[in-house]
């Protein structure tokens, strides 16, 4: 095994993740508003059909752009031998999917066309699949910015794709484009996106040989079908809800599954940016990796878990008050869904960490079997409606997420104790939180006061969470704060 990284490289890996955090935070929440703003302004221009029509495409499309990627950037942050040559042959080898990534796209556009019985529809798909031209000609030098910890730059490069969008979109809609103005916004944010990363990260082409490419892409293909079944079985609740329930239900199930993973989607969205490139760097480094992972659990689950397990807590006044009583039923399969969330939270890192030590072929094979396994459990769960479909979440996805724990926690040498204790906090805190609300529904009768007992139960979850980690967990938290003074080159 190599030698350790000493501890300034620590300091500067700390840094860096840290940093990228930051940076990818503010650019997030920023991009966020004006995403906001720009939705509202082009809402009021264009129509809902206009919104229907892009909307057809974008069902296809999420699925074809995690094929026309392949799994290459993924290659590129984690392995850490490849010389320039190799790169090279995989920049083309990207490009190449890319098109046929296009080339497909254009074949089905005419049969999609008339399954959404929507003429228009084809030459949509066409324009829009001319991204994956340019996604294909990004891929490897934005991910070599990644593997090189560049996050400040990705950042900036994040909020000028974005940028790029909201003013195009909007410029179109205001001169009458219509749904064009949908469309060509968001070529336009994808053009901005391929441009900037070869100003800092130029990277030449070269004919692609098999030898070369035999194991970056032997790594590629088996990151591809884990993304690939795990975009089949996250969405297959949704088939199910909609095919057997009806759209009712789909719509109650759809606003349960978006409330109950706001609350982490922005934070992992986060976590996910940095953490390939973070483990790959300690790959071969044990202490490194128990450090990162311990570290990181315990940051996720102490902001996750909180959020998740208090919206659990607090739905049927939440949903009542903020949604209307015409949504009633999306209440207890939110409560479901939030417990999900929480495991989904922290059960997030365990993927990149195995893609880094060599395991993609396991983490492949258990996103296979969650592809065989989930969408039974949901048919079988449909028959008590949205909610036995949400407890499927609950009962059998902790099962399959086992085997990714075990292989985990046995490969880097970390004792099931060490890792529960990362956990602990946010445990302890959120069963105070959970008491705390307990106590608040117990005093404040379910009948009137509606306000008052929604403000009440926010107000004591968020005290007993606070008070049990600064009573509970002072050192914790004191070592979690000193963590992100990193930020201002301070001495933790």
């Amino acid at each position: 095994m190599p030698n350790s990284p000493t501890l300034t490289d620590h300091e500067s890996l700390d840094k860096a993740l840290v940093g990228g955090f930051a940076w990818t935070a503010g650019v997030k929440w920023c991009g966020q508003i004006v995403s906001w703003v720009i939705s509202i302004v082009v809402a009021r221009l264009l129509t809902p059909a206009d919104f229907g029509l892009v909307g057809m495409a974008t069902i296809y499309l999420g699925l074809i752009t995690l094929f026309s990627e392949f799994g290459v950037g993924t290659a590129v942050i984690t392995l850490r031998d490849l010389d320039e040559q190799t790169l090279a042959e995989l920049h083309t080898a990207s490009l190449t999917l890319g098109v046929l990534a296009f080339l497909l796209s254009c074949a089905l556009a005419i049969p999609l066309g008339l399954f959404f019985h929507e003429p228009r529809l084809p030459l949509v798909l066409i324009v829009t699949s001319t991204g994956f031209i340019l996604l294909g000609y990004r891929t490897v030098p934005y991910s070599l910015l990644q593997k090189d910890m560049k996050f400040k730059l990705l950042a900036f490069l994040d909020g000028f794709q974005l940028l790029a969008q909201a003013i195009t979109t909007v410029i179109l809609a205001v001169l009458g484009f219509k749904f064009w103005a949908l469309v060509l916004g968001g070529l336009a944010g994808t053009t901005a996106s391929v441009v900037l990363p070869f100003v800092w990260r130029p990277q030449p082409f070269r004919r692609p040989r098999w030898r070369h490419l035999e194991k970056p892409l032997a790594f590629s293909w088996r990151v591809c079908v884990a993304r690939l079944s795990w975009y089949a079985y996250d969405n297959s609740d949704f088939l199910i809800v909609g095919r057997v329930l009806g759209d009712a239900s789909l719509g109650a199930y759809s606003m349960a599954w978006n409330l109950a993973h706001l609350p982490m989607e922005k934070f992992t969205t986060l976590v996910n940016r940095v953490t390939p490139s973070l483990f790959s760097a300690v790959q071969n480094d044990l202490p490194a990796l128990r450090r990162y992972l311990r570290r990181l659990t315990e940051v996720v689950s102490l902001v996750t878990f909180p959020a998740t397990f208090g919206i659990a807590l607090v739905a049927p006044e939440f949903v009542q008050l903020v949604l209307g009583p015409k949504w009633v039923g999306a209440i207890l399969p939110l409560q479901f869904l939030v417990l999900h969330a929480s495991l989904r939270s922290v059960r997030a890192l365990l993927s990149p960490l195995l893609n880094a030590i060599g395991e993609a072929h396991f983490v492949m094979k258990n996103t296979l079997l969650s592809l065989v396994v989930l969408p039974i459990s949901f048919l079988v769960g449909s028959r008590w409606g949205t909610a036995g479909v949400a407890s499927c979440w609950v009962l059998i996805f902790p099962l399959l997420c086992i085997p990714l724990y075990r292989l985990t926690l046995q490969k880097i040498e970390m004792p099931v104790k060490e890792y529960l204790d990362a956990v602990w906090p946010a445990v302890s805190g959120s069963i105070a939180l959970a008491l705390a609300v307990g106590l608040v529904k117990w005093m404040i009768p379910q009948t009137g006061h509606l306000y008052l007992r929604f403000f009440l139960e926010i107000a004591a979850g968020a005290s007993a969470y606070g008070l049990t980690l600064m009573v509970l967990h002072r050192k914790r938290v004191r070592a979690f704060y000193n963590t992100f003074r990193l930020l201002r080159g301070e001495p933790s």
